[in-house]
């Protein structure tokens, strides 16, 4: 049996503890305190019962009992103050609080051996790598197609709102025929990821498709041709290309799938996909609706530790765009949600970037923020929100090169991300700092026709335009952003969060471009 909780897979037959792709080593009786728990979750386990069960009866000391609950809390990431898994009922005993789904081992997907009840879907996107067919014709390149999927599968699991199924598991479905409906039922997933490989005269072919398993609907397909040359190079660099492709097809498709369900079924992640399309819109009534659904989220799962992050900064754009009619609370807001998101969950990459950003645009302790952006890239290298993030906190430690280093980073990673004129307007912003005003136009142009709503591409267009002398292009630029926010003023930009910090030129453009001081 194989129970799954969170990140974690707990296999009782190979008595195996895995936290996403990596294997947890865990002691054997630690192993068997945590298999009675799980096994035992709906009732509330005495002392006593766990002495007779993990140490047959012998007397057995309350310090070695706690010592091994306390290993056993430490294999999957608790603690005797969070208690998230193992809760600690005083002069009762001792329950495992975690919600599991169980799955049977899968052995074949012959329709003979289907496993009676199926795991139940997680609530947030599930995935399932399976083997990648060698079609090269050659045994000896197995491993290759082999490696392929087992660094595919890494990577996807550095992103944590992504529930992705462990290599073992997807590894049972290699060399036979599947339905892709009966793998994601089987597995408990809603994609399935899967490709080819093909090898010959040096060069070496891979495809690759994401299906949504219940519909069998294709969401992308694509492939990748380079030289057979330095074998982990071609692995680093397809897994590179394949992830950050279906990062927004993904993302997407939940959004999709979010927005058909009533109002009254939607889950706390449901209501954060809503709240994150919103957001992106950056518009005051985007965020205020964006606000609103995150309060929803919250009231379902107070832990969830990405809609915190994310309705701070939600608060700080109201602040940084202006809309906010009680800044000074905002501000408050903004960071008083960004401390509870890394309260609870300190490790994850997209939160720390978000936390970075936030502290970069209201506080402006450069130090700090430049070594919580550069974490969280260690983290997860395959995230655009992270390149983004830690772009614009380079940019406002005044540090333009790394800014734009980070923002190309991100915008080649992710060319059909939601966010991606973000990047694109704080890699202007870079530019115009660096004097290299042609491309900063052409970055702000870029911007622009992602997201014509949005004030900050003809902030860069009308400072570098002014800058380049083309004084009608540039008044324009600023026409189009004072109908969009037509309270803007110089001074008030300035005063209203960090990004006029070395930010002298982008500044001098302005006031060349006719904006209000």
């Amino acid at each position: 049996m194989r129970y799954l909780f969170e990140e974690y897979t707990f296999d009782t037959d190979r008595r195996e503890l895995h936290r996403g792709t990596d294997a947890v080593s865990v002691t054997p009786q630690v192993f068997d305190l945590l298999d009675y728990l799980i096994r035992n979750r709906e009732r509330v386990v005495s002392k006593d019962d766990l002495i007779d069960a993990i140490w047959n009866g012998r007397s057995v000391s309350d310090a070695a009992l706690t010592t091994r609950l306390n290993a056993a809390r430490g294999a999957i990431g608790d603690s005797g103050e969070e208690q998230r898994f193992i809760k600690t009922l005083p002069r009762k005993g001792f329950r495992f609080v975690g919600q599991v789904r169980e799955a049977q081992e899968v052995a074949s997907p012959d329709p003979g051996d289907t496993p009676e009840s199926a795991p139940a879907l997680p609530d947030k996107p599930s995935i399932a790598v399976l083997p990648f067919a060698n079609m090269s014709g050659d045994p000896d390149q197995e491993y290759f197609a082999d490696g392929m999927v087992e660094e595919i599968t890494t990577a996807l699991s550095r992103f944590k709102w992504l529930f992705v199924i462990a290599r073992n598991s997807s590894f049972t479905f290699k060399g036979k025929a599947v339905d892709i409906k009966e793998v994601g039922r089987r597995l408990g997933v809603r994609y399935v990821l899967q490709g080819a490989v093909r090898n010959a005269s040096g060069k070496v072919r891979i495809t690759g498709q994401l299906i949504e398993a219940a519909t069998g609907a294709h969401i992308w397909a694509d492939k990748f041709e380079r030289d057979m040359t330095d074998i982990f190079a071609l692995q680093d660099d397809v897994t590179l290309a394949v992830v950050t492709a279906i990062r927004p097809r993904l993302l997407q498709a939940e959004i999709a799938l979010a927005r058909r369900r009533r109002p009254e079924d939607l889950t706390a992640y449901d209501l954060y996909l809503r709240a994150t399309q919103q957001a992106v819109r950056s518009t005051r009534e985007g965020l205020t609706e964006a606000l609103r659904l995150l309060q929803r989220a919250f009231e379902l799962d107070p832990r969830f530790a990405a809609a915190a992050g994310l309705a701070g900064a939600c608060h700080a754009e109201n602040v940084v765009r202006g809309y906010a009619i009680e800044p000074q609370f905002e501000r408050r807001e903004a960071v008083r949600l960004m401390r509870a998101a890394l309260n609870l969950d300190d490790g994850d990459p997209d939160t720390l970037a978000t936390a970075a950003l936030v502290s970069a645009l209201l506080v402006g302790d450069c130090e700090t923020e430049i070594e919580m952006s550069d974490r969280s890239v260690a983290l997860n290298p395959n995230s655009f929100r992270t390149w983004n993030c830690r772009g614009w906190v380079y940019k406002v430690a005044g540090l333009p090169e790394e800014a734009i280093r980070s923002f190309e980073r991100a915008v080649r990673m992710s060319p059909l991300d939601l966010e991606q004129y973000t990047a694109l307007t704080g890699m202007g912003f870079a530019l115009i700092e660096l004097r290299r005003f042609d491309e900063a136009v052409r970055a702000g142009r870029k911007a622009q026709r992602q997201n014509s709503s949005y004030p900050g591409p003809y902030r860069c267009l009308a400072s570098a335009f002014a800058h380049l002398g083309r004084d009608a292009e540039a008044h324009e630029a600023a026409a189009r952003m004072l109908e969009i926010d037509p309270a803007f003023t110089i001074s008030a930009w300035i005063a209203r969060s960090q990004l006029s910090i070395n930010a002298k030129l982008m500044i001098d453009g302005l006031r060349k471009a006719g904006l209000p001081e």
